[in-house]
């Protein structure tokens, strides 16, 4: 790519653009890009601890370190890939650190099928019963559950968030498909559901 349409490129993408403000000197440029993704990392940052207080404060840690870590970013990767990976780094030592009480799989409750007469109160029941499932996985498998299926990253995007080989995240969603359809086969038709519109929006962004 010569540095013309290097140039015109970065002018396009406004994360790219606050960066290089930042780096330049202007410190407000930041707050471009805390607008933009400030939602989305707290979403991201409640999924690991289902409190919405903590996650906020999580998702500003998450901010601090890729402040202090911004002339990091080798643009290797998109912008938000390094930002969600820098996240979810920063969230996973906070639970460490400061462990979330998460409900056991085997006493998480099992879905109950929709009511006609309720179809949409049951269809948020069920989507909230298979959160509570999710989050009841094992770490290992419900990040890539979280990034996948809730964050709508495909499967490429949440290999590099977790610096995994998309062999490995492949291997851990079907593990993790494998224990909810063991603990919870009604879940089945959830998550096909759920994959099939990850997969709808891929096509949609690629258009």
């Amino acid at each position: 790519m010569n540095a013309a349409i290097r140039a015109e490129k970065d002018l396009a993408d406004p994360d790219l653009k606050d960066v290089a403000c930042v780096l330049a000197g202007d410190v407000a440029a930041f707050e471009g890009i805390v607008r933009r993704w400030q939602g989305p990392m707290v979403n991201m940052a409640w999924r690991y601890c289902r409190d919405r207080s903590r996650a906020e404060e999580m998702a500003q840690e998450a901010f601090l370190r890729a402040w202090l870590g911004l002339a990091h970013w080798r643009q290797e990767s998109s912008f938000s890939t390094w930002l969600f990976a820098l996240a979810a780094n920063v969230y996973r030592s906070e639970l460490k650190r400061f462990p979330t009480e998460m409900l056991p799989l085997d006493a998480a409750p099992e879905p109950a099928g929709p009511a006609s007469q309720h179809s949409e109160l049951a269809a948020k029941l069920s989507r909230e019963t298979v959160r509570s499932a999710v989050l009841a996985l094992p770490l290992r498998y419900r990040e890539p559950v979280v990034l996948f299926y809730f964050h709508e990253m495909d499967v490429a995007a949440a290999a590099a968030t977790l610096a995994l080989p998309v062999g490995t995240l492949k291997a851990r969603l079907s593990r993790a498909r494998a224990l909810l359809r063991q603990r919870f086969p009604r879940l089945e038709e959830e998550c096909v559901s759920m994959e099939a519109a990850v997969i709808e929006r891929g096509k949609e962004a690629v258009n």
